[in-house]
């Protein structure tokens, strides 16, 4: 068996050694990302990843990407995601969950910060429309487009072709995780998986 291979889609400065499960010698990191200043593999969008090949990759790792693409966008960067993946391949999503973010909102707090981040502060309206400093230094790559609670985000999933999905909200950290796979998975390797990758 020769090293897996994931593409790291949205990766920024990121690498896969701080990626759970993707961490190891065991996965061949491919950074994909629409930012030429980060140096990615492979420069591209969500919705055209036409220079990865269909079928090359076995995993996918997306963290706060899907939310930066219209509603009606959604669909093209699922079914992107299906095509690039190899036939047994699995998706590991993260973005923000607007339930949570919601009921803060509707506690007025709105401005207030709910925590730190590397780029400073971070309050509901960000989660909402995307980080305000670093959409006011003009990386508008950072403006939010649409967004989804856990149900939607599964509902989205199911509706590109994925056959099983598994994951759940984390409301501390006023995030989604969800792990989609592209063919029918047992529910052992599905809770296998899930335990490898998502937090």
């Amino acid at each position: 068996m020769g090293m897996k291979k994931f593409l790291h889609v949205g990766c920024g400065p990121q690498n896969k050694s701080g990626l759970k499960g993707f961490n190891s010698s065991d996965w061949q990191e491919i950074r994909f990302d629409i930012d030429p200043n980060v140096n990615p593999d492979i420069q591209g969008t969500l919705t055209d990843m036409t220079l990865v090949a269909s079928e090359s990759v076995d995993a996918i790792f997306s963290s706060h990407n899907i939310e930066h693409v219209f509603p009606h966008e959604v669909p093209l960067a699922l079914a992107e995601f299906h095509r690039v993946l190899k036939p047994e391949g699995f998706v590991v999503i993260t973005c923000p969950d607007l339930q949570t973010v919601c009921e803060a909102v509707v506690q007025d707090k709105l401005l207030e910060p709910l925590y730190e981040s590397a780029g400073g502060p971070i309050s509901p309206i960000d989660i909402l429309y995307g980080h305000r400093g670093y959409i006011q230094e003009g990386n508008h790559y950072m403006a939010h487009k649409c967004g989804f609670t856990y149900s939607a985000l599964g509902g989205v999933f199911l509706g590109a072709g994925f056959k099983e999905i598994f994951g759940g909200r984390r409301p501390a950290n006023f995030e989604l995780w969800l792990v989609a796979f592209k063919a029918d998975t047992g529910p052992e390797q599905v809770q296998a998986t899930a335990a490898l990758f998502l937090p």
